[in-house]
C-alpha cells in the first residue's frame, strides 16, 4: 500500500514549486498557477476543493484551454476532462546515489537531441525549455546521445528526476539506473531530497526504480481537462 505520511510539499509539488524554487517559470492567477507553457505543460491549484481555485484557473488557461494536472482531483463538472493516466509518486529518501563519470552535463544547445530521444522513447513531456528547470545529464557513444536523465518539478526541500530514457539499441546496458543516481547525487548535494513520478502502466520502469530504493508514496493521476468555453 502507498505510504502518505504527514502533509508535504509532495501533496501539490506543481503549486509548491512554482510558488517557491521555480517562481521564475510561473504565471499565476490568484489561487491558480502554471508552468510557462514551452517548459512545462502542468498548472496547478492551490486549493484543488476550491471552486475560486478553477475559476482562476480558467481564466488564467482560457476558455476552452486544456491544461495539465497532477493529484488525486476530482474537476468541476463543467471541466471536460480528455486525458487520465494513473500514477505513482516515489520518494528517493532512501536511494543510494552516486557521481557517474562517464555522464555529461546537457544544455540548450543539447534540445534538438534530447527532444529527439524523448521522441523515440516517450518517457514524458520534455518540451524547448525544459532543460532550464535544472541539471540534465546525458550519456554519449560516439558522439550521439543514447540516455538521459534530469530535474524538473522543484516543490520546496525536493526535486522530482524526470526525462529518464534510453535509447532502445542500448537498454539492458544499466544506463538509465547510472544516470537517476547521478541526478539524484547532485540533489542530495544541495541539500534536497530526490523523488519521481512515472505512469503506473510503466511496470518495467516502476520496477527498477523501486529496485534502488525508490518507495511508493502515492498513486496520483496525470490529467488533461478543458477549460470552460469555446476557445476565442
Amino acid at each position: 500500500m502507498p505510504t502518505t505520511g504527514s502533509t508535504t510539499p509532495l501533496d501539490n509539488p506543481v503549486w509548491e514549486a512554482l510558488n517557491g524554487p521555480h517562481r521564475a517559470f510561473s504565471e499565476r492567477l490568484g489561487r491558480a498557477a502554471r508552468y510557462l507553457p514551452s517548459a512545462n505543460p502542468f498548472a496547478a491549484l492551490r486549493d484543488p476543493d476550491d471552486p475560486a481555485a478553477w475559476a482562476d484557473l480558467a481564466a488564467l488557461a482560457g476558455p476552452g484551454a486544456t491544461v495539465w494536472l497532477t493529484g488525486l482531483l476530482t474537476p468541476p463538472s463543467d471541466w471536460e476532462t480528455v486525458l487520465s493516466i494513473p500514477g505513482v509518486q516515489l520518494d528517493g529518501r532512501a536511494v543510494r546515489v552516486e557521481a557517474a563519470p562517464e555522464a555529461v552535463r546537457l544544455g540548450p544547445e543539447d534540445v534538438a537531441e534530447m527532444t529527439a530521444l524523448v521522441e523515440l522513447t516517450e518517457p514524458g513531456p520534455f518540451l524547448p525549455r525544459t532543460v532550464e528547470l535544472g541539471t540534465y545529464l546525458g550519456i554519449r557513444r560516439g558522439g550521439r546521445l543514447i540516455a538521459m536523465a534530469g530535474e524538473r518539478m522543484k516543490p520546496p526541500g525536493w526535486t522530482e528526476i524526470s526525462a529518464v530514457c534510453t535509447h532502445p539499441d542500448h537498454r539492458g546496458e544499466g544506463l538509465a539506473g547510472r544516470l537517476v543516481r547521478a541526478v539524484g547525487a547532485g540533489i542530495r548535494e544541495r541539500g534536497d531530497v530526490p523523488f519521481l513520478h512515472a505512469a503506473a502502466s510503466n511496470v518495467n520502469a516502476v520496477r527498477l526504480y523501486e529496485s534502488m530504493g525508490f518507495v511508493l508514496r502515492r498513486e496520483p493521476a496525470f490529467i488533461g481537462v478543458r477549460a470552460p468555453g469555446d476557445p476565442a
